[in-house]
């Protein structure tokens, strides 16, 4: 069998075993006697080593398994948890991580063994373990599994009511005959299951490796179009033993219990006689009085049998579904092209100037389905930030030992939700907030009890919900920025003059931290110093139609603000005309639309301004910035201002016509203008025109 079908799969459950362990660590580290969480990093890593077993990534099962064995003995109190450990382990989910980054890219796991860190897992267990090592290390496994030892010979299970028919009973009698052995085997899946066929295909194609499977009730087809409950039964041929074919099916994560015993060919019963006895049922249910035994098949054994109840979460656990992303995407563009659709019905009843009431209903009626249809939708890509920071704790925590200082993080609004497209692409920019704030922001302990404060600095990280956007902000409570320092080193890097340097504000000043190449750290280190980060955050944020800004007191600490749209694929926005062409701004960037007088426009240093409730508002003519030509009109009439916002500061975009609101749909403008700066986008109007979308960022 082909396993290339499930690794996306497998891909995404090695992924959230991988940061359950990370978390369930970090907890661990904080409270060592906590058995909850030394009981969920057991079964995580169980799970891991089955899943990679039963892909046939070796290596990662080695290592899964070592780190398996050590929390066996921390279960058992033959080892107790130290700093030596969780650093160690640490480590270890490091190998890991690596290895599931190389399936993800090349289907292989790689050629490191990390033997080193196996080794160092063997040195911890023989330093805490007991005589009784071995003993103690299976234990586990034996008290979770109890009744998988009793030989399942003893009693009757499913298995043991497959029918078979002549031919293939003189087949498997051939094969005894020729010294092979032919097992029955009956396979529990968990109740809380979501992906039952995954899981009976990971166990079947296991066993075909070291066999040949006879026989498979339900059928194979069944089994991958899942239509079973949580028990499928098989006979399987092979030379192997009973204990390797149970540990091959049992190493598959999600399987609660494998019956594996000796099927009886001779006395086996023949599926083309019909007369199903209630008789074995009824015995089997005698002979297993207090162990669940799953439904014969048989109708007969349907009707003696009691119904097993079922867990009452799992309805719940099945609610939640993995949805490959490109199907979403697909959805997207219908959506995309149904709004496109309604917009040109507008325009052409407008156009026709048409006034039946009934076409206008129904107009109204489409506007709202499409209006409904794309929140339905937006909902299901939403989703919780929390997915992007998930792996800042554990990145502050090795900080903390990497920089000998002594931080804390903090973080609230993670369930704020946001488009997946924007989740994906956010976390890289705050990874390079929260280092820059470990090594520039906080101090080390003795400077900070110099200082009055804490010992013990903190970083913190919110997010929440403003209007249409996301606000993210992440800060210290540490050095601030000196805006003096800044401006020493932009001179002797050249980025301004020392003439342009006095004319700088505070503010202006500590922006040119996000120049390209510019940093203020004296020595280069893997942490920072490169001139790589806040450049690349500024520029990774407006690609997302986003602004990034900075706050800041020195001696008190900085807060970096980040502002993000909630989706990028349809938004409202403002259509203008400008030299005759139509353009789209985006609502969110829009303060207000003023209607300014020409004598009101003065001159501050050769350039426009208007005086705006008391504050100086810049003037950009949009059809210089654009380099086209202006709409003719008398000179003393009034002008159609736009005031947008960036970041702190308000600039007015003069137009020549305002058309209105539209919600549009962007698309991008392709590789050849794609680079393109002062435009974010395209957009298709109801009557086939397409109108660019102005990136207001890069106008101001």
């Amino acid at each position: 069998m082909d396993v290339s079908q499930y690794l996306g799969v497998f891909l995404d459950e090695a992924k959230e075993h991988l940061q359950t362990l990370n978390d369930s660590i970090m907890q661990l580290e904080q409270d060592p006697n906590n058995e909850d969480c030394i009981n969920e990093i057991f079964r995580a890593a169980h799970s891991m080593k089955g899943m990679a077993g039963t892909m046939g990534y070796k290596r990662m099962q080695q290592l899964t398994h070592d780190i398996e064995d050590v929390f066996s003995d921390i279960r058992n109190g033959t080892l107790k948890v130290n700093g030596n450990i969780i650093d160690t382990l640490f480590q270890c989910l490091d190998a890991v991580q690596a290895y599931v980054d190389n399936i993800g890219q090349t289907q292989d796991e790689g050629t490191e063994d990390n033997a080193h860190l196996i080794q160092a897992l063997a040195n911890i267990r023989a330093g805490g373990a007991g005589v009784d090592e071995q003993k103690t290390e299976n234990a586990p496994a034996a008290s979770e599994n109890v009744q998988e030892t009793v030989h399942t010979a003893d009693a009757a299970v499913a298995y043991q009511e497959i029918r078979i028919d002549p031919d293939m009973k003189a087949k498997l009698e051939g094969d005894l005959s020729d010294g092979k052995k032919v097992y029955g085997i009956t396979v529990h899946i968990m109740e809380s299951c979501v992906l039952k066929a995954a899981r009976a295909f990971l166990v079947l194609k296991g066993l075909e490796e070291i066999g040949e499977i006879a026989l498979c009730e339900p059928s194979m087809q069944d089994i991958e179009d899942e239509k079973f409950d949580t028990t499928f039964s098989l006979l399987l041929v092979t030379e192997d033993t009973i204990d390797h074919v149970r540990t091959i099916a049992e190493e598959v994560s999600e399987i609660q219990k494998v019956d594996v015993g000796d099927y009886d060919v001779k006395n086996s019963k023949n599926s083309e006689d019909d007369s199903h006895a209630p008789a074995p049922a009824a015995q089997a249910s005698k002979q297993t009085a207090n162990v669940p035994v799953p439904q014969p098949k048989s109708p007969a054994a349907d009707r003696n049998t009691p119904p097993v109840k079922k867990p009452a979460g799992k309805s719940v656990v099945s609610r939640t579904i993995r949805v490959d992303i490109e199907k979403l995407d697909s959805m997207m563009n219908l959506v995309s092209e149904l709004i496109i659709a309604k917009n040109s019905l507008i325009s052409t009843t407008q156009s026709e100037e048409l006034s039946n009431n009934a076409v206008n209903e129904r107009i109204e009626y489409l506007e709202s389905v499409t209006t409904n249809l794309h929140e339905s939708v937006m909902k299901v890509r939403m989703v919780p930030i929390e997915n992007a920071l998930q792996k800042f704790p554990r990145m502050i925590r090795d900080l903390n030992k990497s920089l000998g200082k002594k931080m804390e993080l903090t973080m609230t609004g993670e369930d704020t939700e946001m488009d997946r497209t924007v989740v994906d692409e956010i976390g890289d920019p705050l990874m390079h907030l929260l280092r820059n704030s470990a090594d520039h922001g906080i101090e080390t302990p003795d400077v900070r009890i110099s200082r009055g404060k804490p010992e013990v600095g903190q970083i913190f990280l919110h997010a929440y919900q403003d209007g249409n956007s996301v606000v993210i902000e992440v800060g210290d409570d540490g050095n601030g920025i000196d805006a003096d320092v800044v401006k020493a080193k932009a001179i002797e890097k050249g980025v301004v003059t020392p003439e342009q340097a006095e004319a700088l504000t505070e503010q202006q000043c500590v922006e040119l931290l996000f120049h390209p190449g510019f940093s203020t750290a004296k020595n280069v280190s893997e942490i920072s110093g490169r001139g790589v980060g806040l450049d690349v955050v500024k520029s990774k944020v407006e690609s997302l139609s986003g602004e990034v800004s900075v706050k800041t007191k020195q001696g008190e600490g900085s807060t970096w603000v980040i502002r993000l749209p909630m989706t990028l694929a349809i938004i409202q926005a403002l259509m203008v005309v400008v030299g005759g062409e139509k353009y789209a701004i985006p609502l969110d960037s829009i303060q207000t639309i003023e209607d300014v007088n020409p004598k009101d426009v003065e001159f501050v240093s050769n350039k426009e301004v208007i005086t705006l409730r008391g504050s100086v508002c810049p003037l950009i003519r949009l059809s210089e910035a654009l380099d086209c030509t202006e709409a003719g009109g008398e000179k003393d009439d009034n002008k159609v201002v736009v005031i947008v916002r960036k970041k702190e500061q308000q600039f007015g975009l003069v137009i020549d016509q305002l058309i209105g609101q539209l919600e549009i749909v962007i698309k991008p403008l392709g590789k050849y203008t794609g680079k393109t700066k002062l435009f974010s986008g395209a957009t298709i109007l109801g009557d086939g025109e397409v109108a660019l979308i102005l990136d207001t960022n890069s106008l101001v």
